[in-house]
């Protein structure tokens, strides 16, 4: 089905404050900081340089979860258009928004289609809407410029047309057990009885195939240089005095949970003072701050976890031979 007159696509942007009872931000990194080992939230990395460099990261022929996942939208775009069935697609952490393209394609085809992309980056946000813009009739975009939990709690509280909830990248896996519960129950409750998640997930496999996926292959520096930048934006930000030369970038699998850290490990004996979050870091030789957790489910585990907040599994398009998939639920009556 297609629509003889489709509306040209056009564009807005909404700057989000985060909700009041959300933590703010400075708090957010002062707490982790305090952690043992120490660790800096995922979205401070992501700003006009962690992003390119994110996209560096994605063309690395080691790191094959991209690939696997245009493929998958490849052959399975329209499958997945049909099965959301929905007028608004809202996507967290959208980027640069080259793979959801492929879907958004398949959405416009069906019905006239709202793009709602949350991203921290503000310039990233402009840039995708403009492409998407250039090619794509039939298609209106809203960037939601802000944290998740602003994004989410701005569409619970504009309602619309159905709404459909995208998680694409393997960016689920990027948070504790407890941070995913938190922000799992903050989409179901913005989502209406009836309406979908559609999540993408990297499936457990052995640790030197993740290790590999999560370093450098040689000649390559994209993995390092995005570890290093979270340093770099904690000396311009909050005055820190970290020196990058003093710490090794790498990534570590652990079977027991199932999760890839990515790490800088302090190279000596290091204090570094972090004077505008009050902070003083006493790093031994070989202690790490962690820039990144990457958990690998089961499709079982991923099912349990996601439907303990109200989620019936629908359907799931997986690529078996890298371990990969995208998996969609529906929000169940309540």
């Amino acid at each position: 089905m297609t629509f003889a007159e489709p509306p040209r696509t056009r564009t807005d942007m909404v700057r989000l404050t985060d909700p009041g009872d959300a933590v703010p931000e400075d708090t957010v990194v002062r707490d982790d900081l305090r952690r043992t080992p120490p660790r800096l939230p995922p979205w401070l990395g992501y700003d006009a340089v962690g992003s390119r460099l994110f996209e560096q990261i994605t063309e690395l022929p080691t790191y094959y979860l991209t690939r696997v996942e245009r493929g998958l939208l490849e052959h399975h775009a329209p499958e997945i258009a049909a099965a959301l069935g929905c007028g608004r697609i809202a996507e967290l952490g959208s980027g640069s928004a080259k793979k959801t393209r492929l879907l958004l394609e398949d959405c416009v085809h069906l019905r006239p289609t709202t793009y709602l992309p949350i991203d921290v980056d503000e310039g990233m946000l402009r840039s995708s809407a403009a492409t998407l813009r250039s090619g794509l009739d039939g298609l209106a975009v809203t960037g939601l410029w802000g944290r998740y939990e602003a994004g989410l709690e701005w569409l619970r509280t504009h309602p619309g047309e159905p709404l459909a909830v995208v998680f694409l990248g393997s960016s689920f896996g990027n948070a504790t057990r407890e941070e995913r519960d938190g922000l799992t129950g903050e989409i179901a409750r913005c989502l209406r009885p009836g309406e979908s998640f559609l999540v993408s997930a990297d499936l457990d496999k052995s640790g030197e195939a993740l290790e590999t996926c999560y370093n450098d292959p040689p000649g390559h520096s994209a993995f390092a240089d995005f570890r290093l930048n979270y340093l770099t934006r904690l000396n311009d930000r909050y005055g820190a005095d970290f020196v990058l030369d003093d710490f090794v970038p790498e990534a570590w699998y652990d079977p027991d949970t199932s999760t890839v850290e990515g790490r800088l490990l302090a190279r000596a004996d290091r204090t570094v003072h972090v004077p505008g979050l009050g902070v003083t870091l006493d790093l031994p030789q070989g202690r790490f701050i962690n820039v990144g957790y990457s958990v690998k489910f089961d499709e079982r585990g991923l099912a349990d976890e996601v439907g303990a907040h109200g989620f019936t599994p629908r359907a799931q398009w997986v690529d078996s031979r890298a371990g990969y998939g995208l998996f969609l639920f529906r929000r169940e009556e309540t």
